[in-house]
């Protein structure tokens, strides 16, 4: 597996978190504190959420299909975009346990 399909995975998970995270803070603010423009700004950011966590889809999908997760991990992974937060726990666990893989998996470069 090349680290490219990693690092498409963990900036994707980053932008679906942070999207996430802020679409959160407007749902609070629109229906809890009533605030005004949190209508326009929860409308926005939704919908970029929405196309860009399709794209976080096809990303984890191809990493986990490279990485040869069984089907619960894969749907674990998957799900990670849709609860405020998880994004960011569940790409660190992801990077730490593949990035000793794609050591392992790399040939050793000789320096001259």
């Amino acid at each position: 597996m090349k680290k490219s399909v990693l690092t498409r995975y963990r900036v994707m998970a980053y932008v679906t978190g942070v999207l996430l995270v802020l679409l959160t803070l407007g749902v609070i603010a629109k229906y809890v504190l009533d605030l005004d423009g949190a209508d326009g700004f929860t409308r926005v950011v939704g919908i970029a959420h929405g196309w860009l966590y399709v794209v976080y889809l096809v990303f984890a999908f191809d990493l986990g299909s490279k990485a040869k997760w069984p089907v619960a991990k894969q749907l674990w992974v998957l799900l990670a975009g849709t609860v405020p937060t998880a994004a960011f726990f569940v790409e660190r666990k992801v990077t730490r346990e593949l990035e000793s893989k794609i050591a392992e998996d790399s040939p050793a470069v000789a320096k001259a």
